[in-house]
């Protein structure tokens, strides 16, 4: 992905967020503007606190280096938010996953491929509290 892909899909991602009222701010050239290791995006709404390491793809499987996912894990420790990884392929939405939930490779790398993305992330409206759920007893039998 280009930088100037990523860094559009990124203030999407914080557009999103903040359309969705959580206060937010994308971290400035995160991983080169510094020496230290920043998420990508960082929101809050008072209830949830988020540190997001944001990744998109034409549709090839996203893939993470163990440190880009320990630095995450490290800073959102210190910080008091959650870790997530916020995947969005071309012609989806975002997805979320906790750093645990990523298949390991074998070389102590992190993927996610778009099937798994559709089928096991957790959607915006979730991940924002905006999403609502369906008891059996109310519906209709």
């Amino acid at each position: 992905m280009s930088n100037a892909k990523g860094d559009r899909r990124e203030r999407e991602l914080v557009n999103e967020l903040d359309a969705a009222g959580f206060a937010v701010m994308r971290a400035p050239a995160s991983g080169s503007a510094t020496d230290r290791e920043l998420p990508d995006v960082l929101a809050g709404d008072g209830d949830s606190f988020y540190a997001v390491e944001a990744k998109s793809s034409a549709g090839d499987p996203i893939y993470l280096t163990g440190e880009e996912v320990e630095a995450l894990v490290y800073f959102s420790q210190n910080f008091g938010a959650k870790p997530r990884i916020g995947v969005r392929f071309d012609r989806e939405d975002w997805y979320f996953f906790h750093p645990a939930d990523l298949y390991t490779t074998d070389g102590g790398n992190y993927r996610v491929k778009k099937e798994t993305a559709l089928a096991d992330g957790t959607d915006f409206d979730e991940l924002t509290g905006h999403s609502s759920q369906a008891r059996l007893d109310d519906v209709d039998s």
